[in-house]
């Protein structure tokens, strides 16, 4: 587990983001800061062909570090950033594109952990492919508003599951969620209409 002093639980008012100087590779952009070769990420895993992150098939990639720590959460181990391995953008969209009928996830971890790095994803699978992006954040829609970095991947993203995984909440009926307080948000109709709008789950 990450010392709390580097991995502190943050309120609404405060950034929910980590310190690059605390975890160097975190954040390495290109000299101009744009381009998609630019952008390092911090990956636990990808998992390809999954059914279990969303609808169909899907690249689910699994990215270091979450500041949450939920108890009983299914993969602590992904709390430690320090447990990723860096991946360029780049590296990740040869394996996305791979696959021409899968879509993606974005899982961890917490994606919104990374925001800069998973942004310049998003833009790639938004300009190269015409795949959904589902993202699992255990912060929640309008905590993800109020930051700019984070504001920036939630508007590239399909489909948001939020919120933090509540144990006494848990229930194994529920369709890609873990406890009853997690929303499946249909983003783009939400930023549209000014107030959260739920995504319809297929049957």
């Amino acid at each position: 587990m990450l010392d709390n002093k580097n991995n502190p639980r943050f309120s609404e008012s405060e950034e929910p983001l980590p310190s690059p100087s605390v975890y160097p590779a975190y954040h390495s952009p290109s000299p101009t800061g744009e381009g998609v070769r630019g952008e390092r990420l911090l990956i636990l895993s990808i998992l390809e062909d999954t059914m279990v992150d969303g609808p169909g098939f899907r690249t689910s990639i699994y990215c270091a570090g979450c500041p949450n720590e939920c108890p009983g959460c299914h993969n602590p181990q992904s709390w430690d950033i320090r447990n990723g391995h860096e991946m360029s953008v780049e590296e990740i969209m040869q394996v996305i594109e791979a696959d021409p009928f899968a879509n993606v996830t974005f899982s961890g971890g917490d994606p919104m952990y990374q925001p800069d790095g998973f942004a310049e994803l998003a833009k790639a699978i938004r300009e190269r492919t015409n795949k959904n992006i589902w993202c699992f954040s255990g912060f929640t829609y309008e905590m993800l508003l109020k930051n700019p970095r984070q504001r920036r991947l939630l508007e590239l993203l399909d489909v948001l599951v939020d919120g933090p995984f509540v144990q006494k909440l848990r229930d194994e009926s529920l369709a890609f969620r873990g406890s009853s307080n997690q929303r499946i948000i249909d983003v783009q109709a939400s930023l549209r209409e000014g107030s959260v709008v739920m995504y319809q789950v297929s049957a």
